[in-house]
Parts: C-alpha cells; sequence; structure tokens
C-alpha cells in the first residue's frame, strides 16, 4: 500500500483468517475513541489544557531542556531527530539517570518537565541537577492536576502549570500536550501531526493495517516472539525506541507480548545477520527506512580497477543496494517480513508513523487478550526502590 508519504509493503508471509471482521468493526473512530480516549489526542477534534499564547513568551529561547523518562520523553525525541532539518531550536533531552557533561551554557534555557504522575524519581532527580547547575532557568510543568512532588515545587521554582490529562498514558502521550507542546517550541505545526481522521476513512489503510495485525498475530502462535526492526534511516532510531516502549509495555503481559528490538542496518550485517538467517526461528522482520537517506558520491581517485562498480554511485544507492539484497535472502530463507519507506519527511509522515504502530499495539492487544493501556509489574521496581530507599 502507498500513500503520500509512506510506501508500507506488508509481510510476506500471510495468511487467511475469519478475524478480519471482528477487527474492521472496532476500526471505527467513535468506538475506538470509546473505547480507548486517549486516541482523542491523535485528532483534531483534541482540545487542549492549555492556550496557545500561554506559549509565546517561551518561544523566544533557542535553547531548551526536556527532562522527563519514557514516554514522557521519547515521543519529542522522535520529533526532533526525524525532523532535525526542519528545526532551528536546540534541545537537550535528560532521559536518563546520569549526570551529564557539559551542563555549563551561557545561555537562559527554558526547563520543560514532564511527568505524568508527578512523582517520577529519574525526572525529579535530573530536575534537581540542573536547578543546581543551571539557575537561571525559567520552568514549565507538564503532570496531572493533583497533589504531588512536581506540583508542590512548582511554586517554590516560580513554575507554570499545563495539565497532564488523567486518561493518557505517557507512552500514548506523544500527541498530546506532552509531545505538541515541545513541537510548537520546535518551531512545528501540531496540527499536521494529527492524522488518524484522515486514516481511518482510507480503506486501504484499513486493510493494510488489519492484515499487518493478523500476520504478527499469526507469528506470535508460531512462537515468533521477537519484533526485530531493520533500521536503515538513521533519522528514524528515537522513533524505533518510542515504538519499542510502546510494543514492550503495552502487551508484555501474563507470558505472552513481543520482544521489539532495533538492528541498526547495514552496521549490524556484520554482527548479527548470520544469527537472523541461520540461528532460532523465533523472528520477525521490519525492514524501514526512507528515500531521503543524505548521500555522497564515490570520488572516483580513490576507486581501485577492482571498484569499477562503484564508479558513479553514491552511499544512498549502496544502502539500497544492501537492504534489496538482504531481502532476496530473507526470501529464500523463507523469514518473515514486512516493509515501510518514508518517502517524505514532514510532520503529517510521522504523526502517520505514530497512528499506525498505536492502532496495530492496540488490536493486538485485543487479540493476545492483554490490557494495552497498564503496566502493573514496573509498579514493583518503584515500590522496591522506595523501600531501599528510606
Amino acid at each position: 500500500m502507498k500513500l503520500k508519504n509512506i510506501n508500507y509493503i506488508n509481510f510476506n508471509n500471510q495468511k487467511k483468517t475469519n478475524k478480519n471482521k471482528k477487527l474492521i468493526k472496532l476500526l471505527k473512530l467513535k468506538d475506538l475513541i470509546s473505547k480507548y480516549p486517549m486516541l482523542k489526542s491523535f485528532t483534531q477534534d483534541y482540545k487542549y489544557t492549555f492556550k496557545k499564547s500561554l506559549l509565546k513568551k517561551y518561544k523566544n529561547y533557542s535553547e531548551y531542556n526536556l527532562i522527563g523518562i519514557g514516554g514522557s520523553s521519547l515521543g519529542s525525541e522522535a520529533i526532533y531527530q526525524f525532523l532535525n532539518d526542519k528545526i532551528k531550536k536546540k534541545f537537550y533531552f535528560f532521559d536518563n539517570l546520569e549526570i551529564k557533561k557539559n551542563l555549563k551554557t551561557q545561555k537562559k534555557r527554558l526547563n520543560i518537565i514532564i511527568s505524568k504522575s508527578g512523582n517520577t524519581l529519574e525526572t525529579i532527580s535530573n530536575l534537581n541537577i540542573i536547578l543546581t547547575k543551571q539557575n537561571k532557568n525559567q520552568n514549565l510543568l507538564i503532570t496531572e492536576k493533583k497533589k504531588n512532588i512536581l506540583n508542590i515545587l512548582a511554586n517554590k521554582i516560580k513554575s507554570d502549570i499545563i495539565e497532564h490529562r488523567n486518561y493518557i498514558g505517557g507512552r500514548y502521550s506523544v500527541l498530546s500536550e506532552v509531545g505538541m507542546i515541545p513541537a510548537e517550541l520546535m518551531g512545528l505545526k501540531e496540527r499536521k501531526f494529527k492524522r488518524l481522521n484522515y486514516l481511518i476513512k482510507k480503506k486501504s489503510f484499513i486493510n493494510f493495517l488489519i492484515k499487518n495485525v493478523l500476520s504478527i498475530h499469526n507469528n506470535i502462535l508460531n512462537n515468533k516472539t521477537n519484533s526485530v526492526i531493520l533500521n536503515y534511516d538513521p533519522r528514524s532510531e528515537n522513533f524505533l525506541k518510542w515504538y519499542q516502549q510502546l510494543v514492550g509495555e503495552s502487551l508484555g503481559k501474563s507470558g505472552k507480548g513481543l520482544f521489539p528490538i532495533i538492528s541498526k542496518m547495514p552496521k549490524d550485517n556484520h554482527s548479527l545477520l548470520q544469527l537472523y538467517l541461520d540461528g532460532p526461528k523465533n523472528n520477525f522482520y521490519t525492514f524501514f527506512s526512507a528515500k531521503d537517506v543524505k548521500s555522497f558520491k564515490y570520488n572516483k581517485l580513490f576507486l581501485v580497477n577492482e571498484l569499477t562498480n562503484l564508479k558513479n554511485k553514491n552511499i544512498g544507492e549502496v544502502l539500497q543496494a544492501q537492504k534489496k539484497a538482504t531481502q532476496i535472502v530473507f526470501r529464500k530463507k523463507k523469514l518473515a517480513f514486512r516493509s515501510i519507506e518514508i518517502l517524505n519527511r514532514n510532520e503529517e509522515t510521522l504523526g502517520e508513523l505514530f497512528s499506525f504502530f498505536v492502532l496495530e499495539t492496540l488490536l493486538l492487544g485485543i487479540l493476545l487478550k492483554v490490557n494495552p493501556l497498564d503496566q502493573q509489574s514496573v509498579e514493583l521496581i518503584k515500590i522496591e526502590t522506595k523501600k531501599l530507599l528510606k
């Protein structure tokens, strides 16, 4: 299926099934939002918890710190990397518990602090470090409207507060206030990301989505539970990390789920490809690439006679040849794979990718009979950590 911005090619091991009708019934926008309210934020009808006029005073900054972890940060990181050519502002992401070097800056930055619960230990710790090292920064806080540590701290650090709606979980929050405020401050248009209304009306998209979901479910039933993304586009790496959290946290329940693995290509031809081709047959694959990968033409001065096949070629053509060669071998080896190629790099494309993978994950949750909205096992780590720090 080819859309304006993305070329999708379905799995090469599709099987007929009678579950199509069940999934088609669910794919009416009104019914989807009723079942999964956070999908409102993927539509152009979504009402934000802030007025856009509030952001005007923050758009004058040239540098920003985004302090958050998991779903509070991954979506913004994906946007910043994927659309970096369009962004003139500098964003620094504090998304893990580590003391980063080069915290000293002559410029006054805006701290964008994001935590749904307002009690995330790593976020509070990183904020403490930044407030200490960069004490002239202004602060903007996105959290739930309830008593929590960040709301208490907001008065002390004189921070504006924007509400994080309680029905939107972190990994589904990229097109809500959590991802769209940073996107606006990057100079992007939040409305252009909202593609669910458009996609849900396209029969070709719905048919492709359902076939993909059924193919993945069939792979799982056949003990192929590793979802390996073969990534040929460096600027999609953070987007795929977002996908990794989405799939891992949403579907990893009750002994079920997928193990999402990001493989950097063609680098991993020289480390993991042998395993993919001749190792355990418990993987299915997604070839992920972009048409606009920046290229460099080979200099003839440094090509010896044995390399005549590279004359008049560029790096992009070599990358494309390696991808096609890998697909040919995968077919011969009867390895299950699909292909997603980015044709245009813009807000609409990324919005479509966010929508596609969220819908795919939610439908897989239905077929696997797991709740894709919670992550109860993760809470166990938080409880034990709190005990140890007493």
